[in-house]
């Protein structure tokens, strides 16, 4: 049985802040449930609390050495779903009040890089190939390739490494190198980039394979204008790099039984959503109204195209629509969107929160989901949005391209799509939207269409399991 060690920073339902954590919490258990031996690993948060606090199990510690550090790093584990995680403490780096942002976060999952690799022998478990994810475990394919290649048990492991975002590098200054990092002046050319040391820059050079979290993203990363500055040394390394589209967990994410809604239904039933979509009315304060609810949730920040919905705003409340955002971020956009609520109050209603339970509420009851990102590596957003039968309505790039086909495609397509990164192509397909809504038959038929939508993680499993496949067999 092939045995992988997942490495991930955040994991659903333990500990997440964005897709990362939805990834880490749901892909594994498909990999499982195709036969292989697949752990994760990740920080023993404070955040983790009940029920999962109280099952994980105790299993000993052991000592880091990092630098000039060596720090005591408890390891824990629960089994669910069929699948191992293992949860590194030390209270002195996890137990904060965020996942990240926090001064010290090179230093900190440095150690969690670290402890990956030296908890293996007390675990007594040595995987095939190690699977890690974003800057945050980069160190970890660093180490492994760098100062644990001739060590015994190490020596045949694979790394590969996942982009979820490149814009997240890990960038520090050189002065870590050696206290922080524990790495050696030979090894600055390896994780050195443009002066600093750039930590995703070094997995990327030592890992076996490099994905991403869609196709059409693999390909735009090797162009200046998504890369944040990376596209020279991906260039380099095109020969290992693929992406694979990510998926939803579906047990999650279910119309059908899902408790946050106020009415359940499904693909045969989407004329519920009505109901969903009076309740949600009431409860946030907009007007009862059969109009089109067009929502946005998201971070509130610039590459998720947010400029274009504030350049034409006020344009689109001419229409007899219903606007809801949900979300936290930049706070010019806070502060926009709160003023958009003030000067609409019967048309718009935003909300400035992380709120998963509301958020379900909102695509359930919401005709259109809007996502005009400038760059999105794949998006889990229209995924979820369509798994409730909100019509999406996106820009053509990353992961938006590739799941998401306007109703116009030859082949019958599951949104509204716009080509150009401009404010008045995303009006046009919202308008687009909003006149095949008023055909009431034609619209449910066409939100039943998308519910059907196969984003679940079973051909992503398969994809990823071929490449286990392929670097084991070298």
């Amino acid at each position: 049985m092939k045995k992988v060690l997942f490495v991930a920073s955040e994991a659903l339902p333990f500990a997440a802040s964005g897709g990362l954590g939805d990834v880490a919490g749901s892909l594994p258990t498909v990999i499982a449930a195709a036969g292989v031996d697949i752990r994760v690993v990740m920080p023993y948060y404070a955040k983790i609390g009940e029920p999962y606090r109280s099952q994980i199990q105790y299993l000993g510690y052991i000592y880091i050495t990092l630098g000039w550090r060596r720090q005591y790093c408890g390891i824990f584990s629960l089994v669910k779903d069929g699948v191992t995680y293992y949860f590194l403490d030390n209270e002195y780096y996890f137990k904060r009040n965020m996942l990240y942002g926090e001064y010290d976060d090179a230093e900190r999952f440095a150690f969690f890089s670290k402890a990956v690799l030296d908890f293996l022998p007390f675990v007594e478990f040595w995987p095939d190939i190690i699977h890690c994810n974003d800057w945050q475990s980069a160190l970890a394919v660093v180490y492994l390739k760098q100062q644990y290649g001739l060590v015994e048990h190490y020596t045949d492991i694979k790394a590969i490494f996942t982009i979820h975002n490149i814009q997240y590098q890990g960038r520090y200054g050189t002065d870590l190198l050696t206290d922080v990092f524990g790495l050696d002046q030979k090894e600055l050319s390896i994780v050195e980039y443009g002066g600093d040391i750039n930590l995703l820059k070094g997995a990327v050079v030592c890992a076996d394979a490099v994905t991403t979290v869609s196709p059409t993203y693999a390909k735009e990363i090797l162009s200046e204008g998504f890369s944040h500055g990376l596209h020279h040394v991906l260039s380099q390394y095109t020969y290992k790099l693929s992406g694979i589209l990510n998926g939803i967990d579906y047990e999650y994410y279910n119309p059908k039984d899902d408790p946050a809604l106020f009415e359940p239904f499904t693909s045969r039933s989407v004329a519920k959503k009505q109901t969903n979509k009076h309740q949600l009315q009431k409860m946030i304060g907009l007007p009862e109204s059969d109009c089109p609810m067009i929502a946005v949730i998201s971070r509130l920040v610039d590459h998720k195209g947010l400029d274009l919905v504030t350049y034409c705003a006020d344009e689109l409340l001419k229409d007899d629509v219903q606007l809801v955002i949900l979300g936290t971020g930049d706070p010019y956009f806070e502060s926009y969107f709160a003023g958009l609520g003030a000067r609409y109050q019967s048309k718009v209603k935003t909300i400035l929160q992380y709120n998963k339970d509301l958020s379900k509420k909102i695509y359930a009851a919401s005709d259109i989901f809007l996502m005009p990102s400038r760059s999105e590596p794949c998006g889990l957003s229209q995924m979820i949005a369509s798994r409730y039968g909100s019509v999406p309505v996106v820009h053509e790039t990353g992961g938006l391209y590739d799941s998401i086909k306007d109703v116009g495609w030859e082949g019958g397509g599951n949104g509204f799509t716009f080509a150009a990164y401009d404010a008045w192509e995303m009006l046009g397909a919202i308008r687009r939207a909003e006149a095949l809504y008023a055909d009431k038959e034609a619209w449910q038929k066409l939100a039943s269409k998308v519910m059907k939508v196969d984003f679940t993680w079973s051909k992503s499993a398969k994809d990823y399991i071929a490449l286990y496949d392929g670097l084991t067999s070298k």
